[in-house]
């Protein structure tokens, strides 16, 4: 399944692969690796609220500016509150980013192997095989409750209405 029209790339337009999710759906499963090249899946996150924010590639700066925000607000949230941050970077480069980063918190996974995240969450961007930035919040029954796809990827997600919508199911 291909959908247009929903982001762009620097005003270009893009296509995404997968579904649409929308809020009260089931969370799809999928398989991604940790830095360590362990293979993790929803099921891992089990009894959690997991906020999932999703960047093209960390080595960019506003996937920076993203990861540090949400590495940051984890360390704010209940000890029920997983922050995963999910991109299409090698197990590798998201291990010497987090290193020298300083992200510790949040929970950096690659989704580069199979798609599986890209391709069941419908944030799979055909044109260039990264994934589009975006937030879900999915609660402990992994029932999507929050889908926030950032029209213009070059731009931040809107961090404050994510938030909101988080505490609101807390």
């Amino acid at each position: 399944m291909e959908r247009t029209g929903i982001i762009t790339m620097k005003g270009k337009p893009l296509t995404l692969v997968g579904p649409e999710l929308k809020p009260f759906d089931k969370a799809p499963d999928f398989t991604v690796v940790d830095q360590n090249l362990t293979p993790r899946t929803l099921a891992d996150f089990e009894g959690k609220f997991k906020v999932i924010s999703v960047t093209p590639s960390l080595d960019t700066p506003v996937c920076d500016l993203q990861i540090h925000w949400f590495n940051e607000e984890a360390a704010t949230q209940p000890g029920d509150v997983v922050v995963i941050n999910v991109s299409m970077d090698l197990p590798f480069a998201i291990r010497r980013f987090c290193t020298t980063s300083g992200i510790d918190k949040a929970v950096a996974l690659s989704d580069h192997r199979d798609a599986s995240f890209g391709t069941n969450w419908g944030v799979l961007i055909k044109e260039l095989r990264l994934l589009a930035r975006s937030i879900f919040i999915v609660d402990p029954a992994n029932v999507v409750r929050y889908v926030q796809i950032v029209p213009e990827q070059s731009n931040e997600p809107d961090y404050e209405a994510a938030i909101e919508a988080l505490k609101t199911l807390l």
